[in-house]
This record gives C-alpha cells, structure tokens and sequence, in this order.
C-alpha cells in the first residue's frame, strides 16, 4: 500500500486516539526510516526515545532472530533463562537488586505504584498511602498512571480518578515539603521530564529530595522510562546526582525497540511483592529478555556511554549557536541526548518544515521542540540535522 491508502484504511479500522502526521513509516536502517512512498528521513524522534540504538540494530535483530527460532513465550510460572540473565545485567549495572517485567513504561509504573503501598501497608502503617508527584510529570496512560501524571490535559473526561495522589510544582523543595502529609508514603518524580518540556531537575534540588525521604521514611521513586538507559549519558539518569531511588521504572530503549518494562527496586522494598500480589501475562517472555539482553549489553558499554557524551555536548553547542541567532529562542534545555529548545514561534510550523526537508523531530507542550536521535548519530548526521532545523527556523522568523 501507498501511503494514501494506508492513511485512508487506517482512518476506517483503526480506533482515533493518535494526532496522526499524514505519512506512514515502513522501514528503518539505523538513524534513518522510509515511508510508504519511498522518502527518506533523518530520525530525530526515535520512537520516542525507544530506538536508542537506532532502527533494526544488528545485535538485536540477531538475538529476536535466534530466541523466535527456540522459544517465544512461556507462562511466568516457570523459570526464563533469558530473563534470568537480564535481570542480572540490570542489577549489576544499577544500584537497585530485584526486577519485574512487563510490557511497557505505564505498566511498569502502576507496578510501582503498587509496590510503594505494600511496602507502605508493611513498614509504615494503613494511613500511608499518598504518592506525591510533579507538576509537568507524564507517568503513562492506564488510569492510575494517568492519575500520577500532573497534567489536567491527559486526565479530561476520565473522572472518578483514583485517589491518593497529590501535586506540586517540579525543582520547588520547599513545596514539597509543605505538600508532605501524615498519610504520605512515597514521592514519584522522572529527573528528566520529557513529555513536560525537557525539564531537567536541578542537582541541589535532588539532595534535597533524597534527604526529605530519609528523615521523613517515605520512598523514593524516579520513573526513567523516557530518560534512563544511556540517553542521559549516564546508563541511568539517577547517577548524575549521586543519589539511589528505592524503585526505579524503565520501558523504551530497554529491548531495542521490542515492547518491554521493567520495575526495579532495593531489597526491602522489593520483598513486600509475593506470588500472587503483581503478574504480567508477557512480561519478560523469552523473546523481550533476549532482545533487551542484547539492547543493554549495549547500552551499558562504557565506551557507547563516553561516546554519547560527546555527540551530546557537540549538540548542544549547535543548538545553543541557533538560540543565539534567533531570538524566538528562549532556552537550550535537557541532558545528554534528550534535548529541547524553547521558542516563542510555532513550534508544528518548524516540526512541518522539518519533515519536509528530511528530518523529523517533535514539539512538546507547543513551545519545546523535543530532539530524541538515536544515541548511535554520528557527528556528521548532527550536522545534518541542525542544517535543516536552521533552514525551518529561519522560515518562521
């Protein structure tokens, strides 16, 4: 099918939840993705941070490839090798020391959800219950996870939402201090915000929050599932400030562009789960393991890691040569590879352009466009990327 006809079939059978670009990928190599009628685009989303290692990577197609071959799914009533194995990668290379799977970044975080209030239920006490998150935070779209998630826009119309969450603004200590109550058990925070802006919480802010959770018993959860797995330059955002969560959520980059979460957690913590209190039909299935095993071995070298550092600071200091050469411009923001500006003109207008010049980026909250590369970019596909950004922006002074 062309793209015409995809679009019109899609609009006939499949359910209208997405503000769809009229343009139908079906193919990628690396940093690069097709369309249906066969041009060829600079991808600076990535599935929304999913394609970290870029599009059909080899080691990953490999190990989908051989783990289809011997075993795809059996029930989580058994031992999985290929999950097994992951498991220990990631405890291994993290600070945390027990890990749930499943099959997405919202349900990774509904299980964390889940497991604050057993911990709290045992440790705590039955009035302690209250998850305190960020204004601006995006914490997945089942309806717990849309309830953590501070932003009235993706709660409209979904009414009675469940209770005990409570709100306050991101990088303001002092209003968190004031927020927390006799009934609160957790505070649930993403130390990157991607879907708010590409909000980036300050490093004296984060050892605040910290201590607030050791005097006050309450636990400490960072959803990185936007920015963990090396788009920080770190394999987790958390090591920036030095600091360890009791739970830590992850999904997208995981399994190379396989569906899969994963729901970590200290020892103690992770304890207060039993057999019978969490389950995932397919979380962890031998073909997402084996995926995410090859992904993370990945993601997790030191030297990708270094690398990823450097392209990221080349980045910014393009991005920051736009910001001076235009003044709707407002602010270069993010960490690593997860980057945003902020700008006063119409931000779709520029993501448009964009697009029809070769190169597809996203706009956040109207006023950030959001850059999301594959970590594996060279310098030279930078280059390219901000010489059509330049050309966009300079459409819209």
């Amino acid at each position: 099918m062309n793209t015409e006809e995809i679009i019109k079939n899609g609009q006939q059978y499949v359910m209208n939840t997405y503000g769809r670009l009229p343009m139908a990928l079906v193919r990628g190599e690396g940093v690069y993705v097709w369309d249906a009628d066969g041009n060829k685009y600079l991808d600076f989303v990535a599935g929304l941070a999913v394609n970290s290692l870029g599009h059909c990577h080899p080691a990953v197609v490999e190990a989908i490839r051989e783990q289809a071959g011997t075993l795809m799914h059996v029930s989580n009533i058994y031992w999985i090798e290929p999950q097994v194995r992951l498991a220990e990668s990631l405890v291994k290379n993290s600070a945390l020391d027990k890990v749930f799977f499943c099959n997405s970044g919202a349900e990774a975080n509904e299980g964390a959800i889940k497991l604050a209030r057993k911990y709290a239920r045992k440790y705590l006490g039955n009035d302690k219950y209250e998850i305190i998150t960020m204004e601006k935070s995006f914490h997945g779209r089942t309806l717990a996870a849309i309830t953590a998630t501070a932003q009235p826009k993706y709660q409209k119309d979904l009414d009675p939402l469940p209770g005990g969450f409570k709100y306050v603004p991101f990088n303001d200590i002092a209003a968190l201090q004031e927020a927390v109550s006799l009934h609160t058990c957790a505070i649930m925070m993403e130390p990157v915000q991607g879907e708010g802006g590409v909000n980036v919480a300050d490093y004296e802010y984060m050892q605040k929050v910290k201590q607030l959770c050791d005097e006050r018993g309450l636990l400490l959860i960072f959803d990185e599932v936007q920015c963990g797995l090396a788009r920080t330059g770190k394999l987790f955002a958390y090591e920036h400030y030095g600091i360890e969560p009791d739970i830590m959520t992850l999904a997208k980059a995981i399994a190379g562009g396989f569906p899969m979460g994963a729901l970590l957690a200290k020892d103690k913590v992770a304890d207060c789960f039993q057999p019978g209190d969490h389950a995932s039909t397919f979380g962890g299935n031998p073909l997402a393991a084996a995926a995410a095993y090859a992904a993370v071995s990945l993601l997790a070298d030191k030297e990708f890691l270094a690398s990823t550092v450097e392209k990221a600071s080349y980045f910014q200091a393009k991005l920051n040569d736009l910001k001076k050469k235009y003044s709707f411009v407002t602010d270069v923001r993010g960490k690593g590879l997860i980057l945003g500006l902020g700008i006063t003109a119409d931000g779709i207008k520029i993501v448009e352009s964009c697009r029809a010049k070769g190169l597809l980026i996203n706009c956040v909250g109207s006023n950030v466009l959001r850059f999301l590369p594959p970590l594996i970019i060279s310098f030279e596909d930078i280059d390219n990327a901000v010489k059509i950004l330049d050309e966009a922006m300079g459409e819209s002074r």
